[in-house]
């Protein structure tokens, strides 16, 4: 299961609107994210450690285990995936486990963009969403205008979450205007063309690829600046 942290808390998104100052420039938007606290490297992963050594027992087992099954986005991102697998995933979300059916079915199917229109039919009425990544998953290695168009596709087709990557070299090499503003873009490009409403974006860092946590801090405020509904890292 990934790691996914909501962008926003209930207020946030009013807190981070008086933020704007610092994204009117590259020079202010690079003085803000390298003026963030630095992370605790060693506290952060003994914290993680400790988490790592609880146990869950009896009925809150249990009832763990069905809020983290409600919370899953069911996925297969392959260049063989055909329809007949997705459809398959799609009953395997809606009902996990065939011989129990108090498990609960999972919150999404997760599937690349030419398959959306195949999960929303097979889905149906169950409730399930349909994520499906755009702008060049994974490398996100692609011109702009094509991740855009990647997005507006995959919205098109019936798409509830729309899951990009940020371009990590750009990011990497200090070119934080651009990940903003490609950000913004395809946060646009998640608007329904009927007005009905638009796709939730998540943003995706690729952690191991950004090497320290203070990165990590960075790219996550970057992403919120730029107006992502939810953040994995």
């Amino acid at each position: 299961m990934s790691s996914v942290v909501p962008a926003y808390a209930p207020d946030a998104a009013g807190r981070l609107s008086g933020l704007s100052d610092v994204t009117a420039s590259d020079s202010a938007l690079r003085r803000f994210l390298h003026g963030l606290p630095g992370v605790d490297a060693v506290g952060l992963e003994a914290r993680a450690a400790a988490l790592g050594t609880r146990s869950i027992k009896t009925t809150a087992k249990a009832y763990a285990i069905d809020l983290a099954i409600s919370m899953i986005d069911l996925t297969t991102l392959e260049g063989a995936d055909t329809a007949g697998k997705v459809r398959a995933l799609c009953a395997k979300g809606v009902r996990p486990d065939p011989t129990d059916r108090g498990t609960p079915q999972v919150a999404a199917i997760c599937v690349y963009p030419d398959m959306v229109a195949v999960a929303k039919e097979a889905l149906g009425d169950s409730g399930i969403h349909v994520a499906s990544v755009a702008t060049g998953f994974p490398a996100g290695r692609v011109a702009r205008d094509v991740k855009l168009a990647d997005t507006r596709d995959a919205v098109a087709a019936g798409a509830d979450e729309i899951d990009m990557v940020i371009d990590r070299g750009a990011f990497l090499s200090g070119r934080y205007m651009e990940v903003f503003e490609e950000i913004r873009a395809v946060k646009a490009a998640c608007a329904r063309e009927d007005g009905s409403g638009s796709a939730h974006l998540k943003v995706i860092f690729e952690n191991g690829e950004l090497s320290t946590y203070d990165n990590i801090r960075r790219c996550s405020w970057l992403a919120m600046l730029a107006g992502a509904d939810f953040i994995k890292t």
